[in-house]
């Protein structure tokens, strides 16, 4: 009885966590959508989708179909009450400083732990676990770009699928060393948001190529001279 105590509390605290990674995502969607002037449709398509995709993309992978997002009415509702609000009260959401990066590493860290948490239960192993959790995280982001055609934050911001990867590992290892959910969920937590918001503060990020090949190709010296000249 106790250790099914134990697991009705954790399945709850996930729960709430994919419902609060919903909403934070609905918003960064919503608030994207209000910046590409799209009418209030559209706001409420994007919110659902950058909202939900992730999990809905996790869910199908591990088997627990059909997904939550389609079956439970609140993530339906989460969505659309985040989309809502931002659009009658966007001056006010706008007041953030980066608004859709803020609310995106929110999501992000609740989805990365709720995502590994939740494939841990369907007993994937460690490392698939752990890149579910970032699967979860970034899937409805991408999305998000993908549809407004912006080149997604995962290729191009700092420290985004490291951070919900990060995020996800503890929760992952944690699993592994006997440490309770609400310890490692709020440790991976904190870890994935602290990462992206310094990224985002401070400009951290991995190593990137600093010529691309059209940079390489415009430099060439010989592109500009004739052969026998």
């Amino acid at each position: 009885m106790r250790g099914g105590a134990v697991m009705i509390t954790i399945e709850t605290l996930v729960y709430f966590l994919d419902l609060g990674g919903t909403f934070v995502f609905a918003i960064s969607g919503a608030v994207a959508a209000v910046n590409r002037r799209l009418d209030i449709f559209g706001i409420l398509v994007l919110s659902f989708v950058t909202g939900n995709l992730g999990g809905i993309t996790r869910d199908v992978l591990i088997g627990a179909v059909p997904p939550a997002a389609l079956t439970d009415g609140r993530y339906l509702l989460v969505s659309v009450l985040a989309g809502l609000v931002t659009f009658f009260w966007y001056a006010g959401v706008d007041k953030l400083r980066s608004p859709v990066l803020l609310f995106d590493a929110v999501g992000l860290s609740f989805f990365a732990v709720a995502g590994a948490q939740k494939a841990i239960e369907f007993e994937l192993s460690p490392m698939m676990a752990a890149l579910l959790g970032m699967l979860t995280g970034i899937g409805g982001g991408m999305t998000r770009d993908v549809l407004l055609a912006e080149i997604p934050q995962v290729l191009r911001s700092d420290l985004y699928a490291v951070a919900a990867l990060a995020g996800a590992a503890i929760v992952v290892g944690g699993d592994m060393i006997g440490l309770s959910y609400g310890i490692s969920a709020m440790a991976g937590g904190v870890l994935c948001f602290g990462l992206r918001f310094m990224a985002i503060r401070h400009g951290w990020h991995l190593p990137v190529a600093h010529l691309s090949a059209r940079g390489r190709a415009g430099s060439d010296p010989s592109d500009d001279e004739k052969p026998g000249e």
